[in-house]
């Protein structure tokens, strides 16, 4: 996943973002990539507007509490399916596996959620396009990947733009060093997270079971963690709470539908527009200007990224016709 929904925060990667050999394009209709083009922009649009409600209860509601409710609505986008297919959704197969990408995936969000509320929106959402960096890496060890030097120097290349984003020894100007770490840390989770997607797939677990376990263990872990320090939402809180859920439960949706109805060489690059929403919503809401140095390392990041998915497209097509 790139960095979307603010570091991948808001609602979980759906599987069907893994690239296989049907995505290495030019096979689809050009109205059914177009409408998959759009449903991104769409969802991406709606995670911004998830995280700007984050933000809006930030810090005054406790990190793991905006975590909790977040998982609980996610039950109402998981309704369909849940009745749909049964008690067939609640059946693991690989529990390992699904500890991984749950306990990761926690921990991801929950350093999304603390840094929204401590960084300016844009940052934490540039400081999220780290997470195919660090699937890069994993790949190698988790998933028996191999990884030639041209994405191994895309990888180097695109920790040079954190360092931009980071800005550090800007005499005032640099991001606070301990939200900035935490974000980065957990966008590490996030592709520990996202190890434990493609493997579950591979080993043929369902989609909603994965999203199911996930979200059931938001509920769990977050709702006792959040027990100590609970504090009752007033209306206008509970009002964005709720709005979190919805909201990045569409967008979820939207995301979903435009990965099986577009090819992920076309749909994926789109999500860098991610940026741009948080821009927009940061200056429009708290007045937040991004300045040239960030935004030097934004650019960085994408390109990065962008040669990343060009060379595991080249790859894949080279693997097809051995």
């Amino acid at each position: 996943m790139v960095a979307s929904e603010t570091s991948a925060a808001v609602s979980p990667t759906p599987p069907e973002k893994i690239l296989a050999a049907s995505d290495l394009g030019g096979s689809l209709p050009l109205a059914g990539q177009l409408r998959a083009i759009a449903g991104v922009l769409g969802a991406t649009l709606c995670f911004a507007v998830a995280g700007a409600f984050v933000k809006a209860v930030s810090p005054e509601i406790p990190v793991w509490q905006v975590v909790f409710f977040r998982s609980l609505l996610a039950f109402v986008v998981l309704a369909r399916p849940l009745w749909r297919e049964g008690m067939a959704v609640v059946r693991v197969v690989h529990v390992g596996w699904h500890l991984m990408r749950v306990s990761s995936g926690l921990v991801g969000m929950f350093a999304a959620f603390y840094g929204i509320a401590w960084l300016p929106f844009a940052d934490v959402t540039a400081l999220g396009f780290t997470m195919p960096l660090f699937l890069t890496v994993l790949s190698v060890p988790l998933l028996g990947e191999t990884v030639g030097w041209r994405r191994a120097s895309a990888v180097v290349v695109g920790f040079l733009g954190v360092l931009l984003i980071l800005r550090p020894g800007g005499a005032g100007s640099s991001l606070p060093l301990v939200p900035a770490l935490v974000v980065i840390l957990g966008a590490l989770a996030w592709a520990f997270s996202m190890v434990g997607i493609r493997r579950l797939g591979a080993l043929g677990e369902r989609n909603t079971t994965i999203v199911f376990w996930f979200s059931t263990g938001g509920v769990v872990v977050a709702g006792l963690l959040m027990l100590p320090d609970w504090v009752t939402p007033t209306p206008r809180q509970a009002l964005f709470l709720l709005g979190t859920g919805l909201v990045s439960g569409v967008a979820q949706l939207m995301m979903t539908q435009a990965y099986r109805s577009g090819e992920t060489t076309v749909v994926a690059p789109f999500e860098y527009v991610s940026i741009l929403w948080a821009v927009a919503v940061g200056w429009l809401i708290w007045g937040e200007t991004p300045d040239i140095s960030m935004l030097g390392g934004v650019a960085v990041l994408v390109a990065s990224g962008l040669y990343i998915l060009h060379r595991e497209v080249v790859r894949r097509a080279e693997r097809a016709q051995t």
